[in-house]
């Protein structure tokens, strides 16, 4: 069978579109906990796509309902135009986990010729030494996987996710263990497999990485899609901010601050996020009105990880119980 990448009017397709999936589970003691609340989210063929949340948030469960290994409680979608769970949809996808398990005693040659006899694929001796020097691995290296620091396996991962030429490659935390070299060197080959025609889709910590790579993202938290967009389009709203750097304001300053706030502690400070020069002068009022102290202000460099970690912060504020009326006016 084979699958088809276009669409009627010959644009590119989805190659992954999912509405509305939950995943619920049982914990030991038989309680229900939620992974994934009403997702719905569409990856672009060609594009590289990044997921990004804290741990916990529903990434790798996400990762697991495209590739088959888990069931969504609700919900439905595609991947390569195949109903989630595809065989045939597998056939086309590469993968590589946060931590790839291996076996200790093969060598990678030895590794990925087996894994080249389970893709049906003939495992010539030169593509293989190919593959690994691409990943930065030296082919006549006879060490075993056991010997190999955590860089290393994730280097032969790659290769292993690669080596049919998928044409969906989905990494979780693919730089994880690697040096700044090889964080760069991962990025100039996921790059090339974008120019080649594969679709990526990655999840990672590193914000920078991300931001270098990716054409888009959607934050991914508490089980929620809470943000998607072109990295451009979600950056650049936050380089016309300014910090307020401040002490000695009371909690009701606080907790009087609107919406167009962010707040977050550092130390014996506060840090508070404004959109605009209009409001920092607004707020810097109400904090001298108030007996604080404005330590200084500064303009905010737009980068990925500020806007995220503006909205994971957003996320927390939202789930604090409010103070009654009674309590305060007590």
């Amino acid at each position: 069978m084979t699958l088809k990448l276009t669409s009627s009017d010959g644009s590119a397709m989805n190659i992954v579109e999912i509405q509305h999936i939950s995943k619920n589970f049982r914990t030991h003691w038989g309680r229900k906990a939620t992974a994934l609340r009403d997702v719905s989210l569409e990856v672009k063929e060609g594009e590289i796509f990044g997921l990004l949340g804290p741990n916990g948030a529903g990434k790798t469960t996400t990762f697991g309902i495209l590739l088959g290994f888990q069931k969504p409680t609700t919900g439905s979608g595609r991947v390569l135009g195949e109903p989630l769970g595809s065989a045939e949809a597998r056939r086309h996808i590469g993968f590589l986990s946060e931590n790839p398990y291996f076996y200790d005693h093969l060598s990678a040659v030895e590794l990925l010729s087996t894994f080249a006899k389970l893709y049906g694929l003939s495992g010539a001796r030169s593509d293989i030494n190919d593959l690994l020097e691409r990943v930065g691995l030296h082919p006549a290296d006879k060490k075993r996987l056991g010997k190999y620091s955590k860089g290393m396996r994730q280097r032969v991962g790659l290769a292993q996710a690669m080596m049919h030429r998928p044409k969906l490659l989905i990494l979780d935390e693919p730089m994880s263990g690697l040096d700044p070299t090889g964080r760069r060197e991962f990025r100039d080959i996921i790059v090339g497999l974008k120019q080649e025609g594969t679709t990526v889709v990655l999840a990672s910590h590193v914000l920078s990485d991300v931001e270098a790579l990716c054409d888009r993202v959607g934050f991914l938290i508490d089980g929620e899609i809470r943000k998607v967009g072109h990295v451009d389009e979600l950056v650049h709203p936050a380089s016309g901010a300014f910090e307020i750097l401040a002490t000695g304001l009371p909690p009701q300053l606080l907790m009087q601050l609107g919406e167009d706030h962010e707040v977050r502690h550092s130390g014996n400070c506060v840090i508070i996020t404004v959109s605009s020069n209009d409001v920092a002068r607004h707020t810097m009022q109400h904090i001298f009105a108030e007996g604080g102290v404005v330590l200084a202000l500064r303009p905010r460099g737009g980068s990925l990880e500020n806007v995220f970690v503006g909205e994971l912060n957003r996320r927390r504020q939202d789930r604090k119980p409010r103070p009654h009326r009674d309590s305060e006016a007590a």
